[in-house]
Order: structure tokens, then sequence, then C-alpha cells
């Protein structure tokens, strides 16, 4: 960790337009603390698009993320696909939360004050941590970790009234007063036909179903890839990881991406930074 402070430029506050939508008061405290504390310069865009184009002229001002999870996911995404993230300061950003509780799980999870004073003070005097990234071949970036779920069986629909009442009374017909009913087994969960391998090394191959996946950075500059089959785990630490199948998708950083047949994921050291409370 190291200081932050508030740079030469000053501060770009990107307001993300969900923000403001959902709590302008939190929306207006934070600019209210940031605008006190430093050169802050304050964008309200209306778009994603819009969003993208304020952070690319951002200067040397140091972005203010105001918004949920994927606004920070967003705004490191573009910083990458610009080729702004260095592992040095023009890659360091704050994030103020303001959203519904459910979206703020990554903030969270990162170490980000939910208070919108707290937070923006942390922006202005708190320290920078510099993160490790994974970035996907297609340019989209992982800041805390992914996952492949098991597979769980499709709930079968309800038939309606009448239908559950004509069937009761055939069954009456032909059988007479039913047994008592015993409780009904409770669906497991299946597995996806997955071959996965971590810096050319097979964990798991199609002959032999995947139960679940988690990738995540795991310091020192490689990745943590835990693989589960046949109820057993096997882990790795790599640097590139690939998984390659059948259609699957996977949560990453709480949002749902694919389907996909195959994607790989690299690991990037140090390559952004998050300025968080001292």
């Amino acid at each position: 960790m190291s200081p932050a402070g508030a740079p030469v430029g000053g501060l770009l506050v990107l307001v993300d337009p969900v923000a403001r939508r959902l709590d302008g008061e939190s929306v207006r405290i934070a600019r209210d603390v940031l605008s006190a504390g430093a050169a802050a310069k304050v964008s309200l865009p209306d778009s994603p698009e819009e969003f993208a184009r304020a952070l690319a002229r951002r200067g040397h001002r140091r972005p203010v993320i105001v918004g949920d999870d994927r606004a920070l996911v967003r705004a490191v995404g573009l910083l990458h696909r610009e080729r702004g993230l260095r592992g040095d300061a023009a890659g360091v950003v704050s994030v103020v939360p303001v959203g519904q509780m459910g979206t703020l799980g990554l903030v969270r999870a990162l170490g980000v004050p939910l208070s919108a004073v707290s937070a923006a003070r942390a922006a202005l005097d708190g320290v920078v941590g510099m993160r490790d990234l994974l970035v996907d071949d297609s340019d989209g970036v992982v800041l805390r970790g992914l996952r492949i779920p098991p597979v769980r069986p499709p709930v079968p629909r309800p038939a309606g009234p009448s239908v559950r009442s004509a069937y009761r009374s055939l069954v009456r017909t032909l059988v007479g007063p039913p047994p008592t009913a015993a409780r009904p087994a409770r669906g497991g969960a299946g597995g996806h036909r997955l071959r996965v391998e971590a810096d050319g090394v097979v964990l798991a191959d199609v002959d032999r179903p995947v139960e679940d996946l988690s990738l995540e950075p795991g310091g020192g500059g490689l990745a943590e890839v835990v693989v589960r089959v046949d109820g057993t785990a096997v882990g790795a630490r790599a640097r590139v990881v690939t998984v390659t199948g059948s259609d699957f998708r996977y949560r990453a950083d709480g949002a749902v991406a694919g389907p996909v047949r195959r994607r790989t994921w690299t690991l990037r050291p140090a390559a952004w930074g998050l300025i968080l409370p001292r």
C-alpha cells in the first residue's frame, strides 16, 4: 500500500447513470465531500457510451467511480482496453458505492466502505493497493474471481388446479386411497463436459464431468484455480487458465457471462490500483 493523495490534475468524479437514478442523495453527498477536498471535475453521463467517453477524456485526473459493482468493473475494463493499466498511477481508481445492496458485493469484498461519506474520504486521503487482474481472450476483465457453478436440474412446473384434481380422481378410481406420500428426494447437481488447462497442464477433461470450478487472483503473480471432479477438488496455481467444452456460462464479479465454448484467462500481476481507507 502507498499513500494516495489527490494527483496534480485533480479528480474526475464519474457518476454512473444508474446510481444517479437510484440514490441522488448519496451521489450529492459524495460530490460535496470530494469537491471540498480536491479539485474535482464532475461528469454525469447518461449512458454507458457517455461514461466511456468521459473516462477516456480524463487527462491527468484520477477517476472516482460513483456507482455499483458493474460501474467499477466497466471502468477498469475500459482502462484495460485503452491500455491505461500499466501497474502505475495511471491505473489507480477510487469507488464510492451507490446502488442496491445486492449490487455492491464486489466493492464490499474489495474493502471499500459502503458509506458514501467514508468512501469519498478514502478517495481523498486513503492508500493505494495494487491488485492483480484476470483478463480473458475477449478483452474482458475479472477483478476478484469467477466461478462455473454446478448444473442444477430443471424444476418441473406444477400442473394447473383442474389438471391436479382430474389426476387425483383418476388415481383414486384405479388404485384406491393413496399411501402416505414419501418425502421427495432432493435433486442433485450435474456436471459440465469441460477440459480445464492450467499453464498447459490438464486438470480435467471432457470424459469426467466438472462439478464446479473457481478461479481468482492468488497473489505472487499467479491465479488460483480449483476444479471439482467426482467429488474431489483439484487445485493449481497458474498464469494462464483455459476452459474448453460444451457451451457454458460463468459468474464473474457477480455478473453472469456466456454461453461460450472456450475461454482463456491470463493473470496480469499488480495491473490496477484501488484506493482504500488507511
